[in-house]
């Protein structure tokens, strides 16, 4: 016999929170299908893509201790 959504939900909210956690976690790791090689050559082709726009001038870099600067300086202005 097999239990409902609802049933099976139910009886979940009685265990405690830490296997309810690790129960959870298996359910989604079953469901999701990630496909490494896929997502390893899209990131090379977004690489790629971005390395080329900055070797060909089409995007200007900014040095990162601007940028922490600007964040640093938006973060105090809305705290102020």
């Amino acid at each position: 016999m097999s239990m409902s959504a609802h049933e099976f939900y139910e009886a979940g909210m009685a265990l405690s929170p830490s296997v309810r956690k690790d129960i959870a976690l298996r359910l989604l790791e079953s469901v999701e299908v990630v496909d490494d090689e896929s997502v390893e050559a899209a990131w090379t082709t977004e690489i790629s893509s971005r390395l080329d726009d900055i070797r060909s001038g089409n995007v200007q870099t900014i040095p990162g201790e601007q940028v922490f600067a600007d964040i640093a300086a938006r973060r105090a202005a809305r705290n102020a």
